[in-house]
């Protein structure tokens, strides 16, 4: 008589402890990824709320120490002063207008701090031509967004600050590179210009956030059975002639 109860020998055993392995696996994987949506859930109806609300001031030197990505990114703020005219520097972008570059210029505000702005995109032609993009003269309110710093660099494209070629909107690079002393660690998004003639193109901070973890849970799921009717063949297979009773 055929016992099906287990599989024997080290062949049978070893694709037991496979397939349990894997059930183990991708079930974490598939409770990780809920865990990650949950998250992504949260940061999505945080930065709505902060990017839509009504602006509040820019946080000056004493609150710099308490600024973090979970509590302030993409925050709306406005801050008050003077631009700091040829100290201009071009990031490398690639926007829903084009290829080009983002222009962060240092903003000396009314309450004695400096802060860089993003003032916006400009294409690669009109990138070599800084006088299209020259900042206001005088006194200028910018409302736009609270970004964290970017100091490891664009993906595969390290910042090369003695050759004047960034990729990423590292502020205290960019502050080094052009000798502006203490400045906020945050850099502001500024928005929209009125006039869509006038360069640069403000406005463009994507707030869309990729959010497929649910698609990626199913899948990690679906594998975690797959690996459990794999145990149960294997289980439930005859052992071979030579172990049968």
């Amino acid at each position: 008589m055929t016992d099906r109860a287990s599989p024997r020998g080290p062949k049978g055993w070893s694709l037991v402890a496979l397939c349990l392995f894997l059930i183990v696996a991708f079930l974490s994987l598939g409770v990780w990824q809920i865990e990650r949506r949950a998250g992504k859930l949260a940061l999505i109806h945080a930065v709505e709320e902060r990017a839509y609300a009504a602006p509040t001031p820019a946080p000056p030197p004493a609150a710099w120490s308490n600024v973090t990505a979970v509590h302030d990114a993409y925050r709306r703020v406005v801050v008050h002063g003077t631009f700091l005219a040829g100290r201009d520097t071009l990031v490398r972008a690639l926007t829903e207008e084009g290829a080009g570059s983002w222009v962060m210029t240092p903003l000396r505000s009314d309450a004695g701090f400096t802060v860089l702005v993003n003032r916006g995109f400009v294409p690669e032609d009109v990138a070599r031509q800084p006088g299209h993009f020259r900042p206001a003269d005088g006194p200028v309110s910018v409302t736009g967004l609270l970004r964290i710093s970017e100091p490891k660099g664009a993906l595969l494209r390290a910042n090369q600050p003695a050759n004047d070629r960034w990729f990423s909107r590292d502020v205290a690079a960019i502050a080094a590179a052009r000798k502006l002393g203490p400045v906020a660690p945050y850099f502001i998004d500024a928005g929209a210009s009125p006039d869509p003639a006038v360069w640069p193109h403000g406005g463009l901070t994507v707030l869309r956030f990729p959010n497929n973890h649910l698609m990626y849970a199913i899948t990690w799921f679906g594998l975690a059975a797959l690996s459990l009717a794999g145990l149960v063949k294997v289980v439930r297979a005859p052992r071979p002639p030579a172990m049968r009773d």
